[in-house]
């Protein structure tokens, strides 16, 4: 009985923790938002910024490599670990879940699973990255993509499940993403 208590008190915990975080994504300044996300637990790398709106869950297991980018009203999952690396261009509205229902269960319980995103990647618009996935190392989702399955290092991918649709040319990039604009 102790153990429900203890547990129903930490999700609700959390749950706070989260509302915090999604009020403090409407504050338009950078340093504020990366002051809460910071306080909720999320790890963000030198440089990176998180644009309006962005909503999380469990920020204790969400990991922000440096010169990376949010975009508005993004979703991120930390349910369960969530890498994402440096140079990493997401773009708004992009959904990534690490947790499901298992449709199997007579319960429907919720299970888990890490998802990475490797550095130098670009996310287009409204793509949902689904649980289990690892997007190698620049790679491109394109615009409204649900990524089912993982996407190897360089690849282009888009469509519903998304598919390899190309190949990216550049091989070693080294660019910086620049900074953030100032109200977003």
């Amino acid at each position: 009985m102790l153990k429900k208590i203890l547990r129903r008190a930490d999700t609700v915990i959390t749950e706070f923790e989260n509302m915090i975080m999604h009020w403090a994504g409407y504050v338009p300044s950078h340093h504020f938002r990366r002051l809460i996300y910071r306080l909720g637990g999320v790890s963000i790398g030198r440089g990176s910024a998180i644009h309006t709106g962005a909503r999380f869950y469990n920020g204790k297991n969400i990991k922000i490599g440096k010169d990376s980018i949010i975009g508005e009203g993004a979703v991120l999952d930390g349910r369960d670990k969530l890498t994402i690396g440096n140079h990493v261009d997401i773009a708004s509205e992009v959904m990534i879940y690490n947790s499901k229902h298992d449709i199997n269960d007579p319960n429907f319980s919720a299970v888990n699973y890490p998802v990475e995103i490797g550095d130098y990647v670009f996310i287009g618009p409204r793509a949902i990255i689904l649980p289990g996935v690892k997007i190698g190392k620049g790679a491109i989702v394109g615009a409204g993509a649900v990524v089912t399955k993982d996407v190897e290092n360089f690849k282009i991918v888009g469509g519903v499940p998304a598919k390899e649709i190309g190949e990216r040319q550049n091989k070693n990039p080294n660019y910086r993403l620049g900074r953030a604009a100032w109200f977003r």
